[in-house]
């Protein structure tokens, strides 16, 4: 791993010729220093692992950068170079280390597997919790071009990923990943952007594409007009995924809504302000992004299609989940969603669990046991 981070180190230090355009929005290297900077300090010092957890990873720098450098990488192998030193966790961690420990524990995990499914449905996390009658939803609809559709209710470990805690991740991400393969899984429709990006980077032999491209060859809920205009905000995690902003921008321009472009948007778009876990351990260089969107998007209402990013977003700016507008456009446009918030997303979780067996009609069950290994069993 030390291998790894050096190698990272070396490609910033010679590739970053310091043009500035990568700091011109991020308050981190703004402070810290440029790329090259950063990477030459560490080649000799040990003091830059802190510092690290201070990088929203959004990659916003590689998107602007002329020669295609990651610094991004080179922060997170420094990460996880220090947690394999032994540094250990901080307190500021705690709380999201808890909800993803609760999110993979007996409590709230669920596989429903029907017969002959090779295709499931992973919702995330987020929307779980904030929008389980969304899910519901929209795995009925999928099911209706999906017969055999299963349903996983289980948490994709990114945040441990982007916390550099590789041996966790891979143990728990593994062998749910694992898991789904020995069942006959052979793809995932996921609703999430960061769940599309740890699928996509680690799943294998399992294929990942998301409910919006699905909704596209299937069709969507609703099918009437409406006369607004709207912006779109494109999650940072799958900022290079062209088809999947285009595939969003025909759903909503399809139900004859404006779409209003602000100055960041698809490969150059800014992080909510919860990428990286940044927000826990230095909060104003996390709510620097927050700030740029919402100047951008002015008095515009928002759409994006990350859970994560409607909660962070709408601190600031009117924002809601495409999913809402795709299933009740007229309550999304008039402002009348509404939304769980914590802590009864665990009670609406719970419920969720609850009523699913009756409505997948599973061949196959399964949930985490206490190692977080994923037990399956036929019905």
């Amino acid at each position: 791993m030390r291998q790894e981070l050096h190698q990272q180190y070396k490609a910033v230090a010679e590739g970053c010729i310091e043009c500035g355009l990568c700091q011109k929005d991020c308050l981190f290297l703004k402070q810290y220093g440029s790329p090259k900077e950063i990477a030459e300090r560490g080649l000799e010092s040990e003091e830059l692992f802190r510092e690290s957890f201070a990088c929203s990873l959004c990659s916003l720098c590689t998107a602007v950068c002329p020669k295609d450098i990651d610094p991004a990488l080179m922060f997170h192998a420094l990460r996880a170079e220090g947690r394999s030193a032994g540094h250990g966790e901080f307190t500021e961690h705690k709380g999201i280390l808890a909800y993803e420990r609760w999110g993979i524990s007996s409590f709230f995990s669920w596989y429903g597997l029907p017969q002959e499914c090779d295709t499931v449905f992973f919702p995330g996390c987020a929307m779980l919790g904030s929008r389980s009658r969304r899910v519901r939803q929209i795995y009925e609809h999928l099911r209706q071009s999906i017969p055999t559709l299963g349903l996983v209710l289980d948490c994709c470990t990114k945040p441990s990923h982007d916390l550099g805690r590789a041996e966790f991740f891979e143990k728990t991400f593994g062998a749910m990943r694992k898991s789904l393969t020995a069942s006959g899984v052979q793809t995932v429709l996921v609703a999430c952007p960061s769940c599309y990006r740890v699928w996509q980077d680690y799943g294998e032999d399992i294929t990942v594409r998301t409910i919006y491209e699905q909704f596209a060859e299937s069709g969507v809920p609703e099918k009437g007009r409406f006369a607004e205009t709207v912006t779109i905000h494109d999650p940072c995690a799958i900022r290079s995924e062209t088809k999947i902003h285009r595939t969003v921008r025909e759903l909503v321009a399809g139900m004859g809504i404006e779409i209003s472009e602000m100055k960041h948007h698809g490969r150059r778009t800014v992080c909510c302000g919860e990428g990286g876990a940044a927000c826990y351990t230095v909060p104003g260089f996390a709510a620097n992004w927050t700030k740029i969107r919402a100047q951008e998007s002015g008095d515009k209402h928002i759409l994006t299609y990350c859970a994560g990013c409607t909660n962070f977003l709408g601190r600031l700016c009117r924002t809601d989940h495409v999913t809402d507008f795709l299933f009740e456009p007229e309550r999304t446009l008039a402002g009348k969603i509404r939304v769980t918030r914590s802590p009864m997303t665990w009670l609406k979780r719970l419920l969720l669990k609850r009523i699913l067996p009756r409505i997948v009609q599973p061949a196959l069950i399964g949930r985490r046991d206490r190692h977080a290994q994923v037990v399956m069993v036929k019905q």
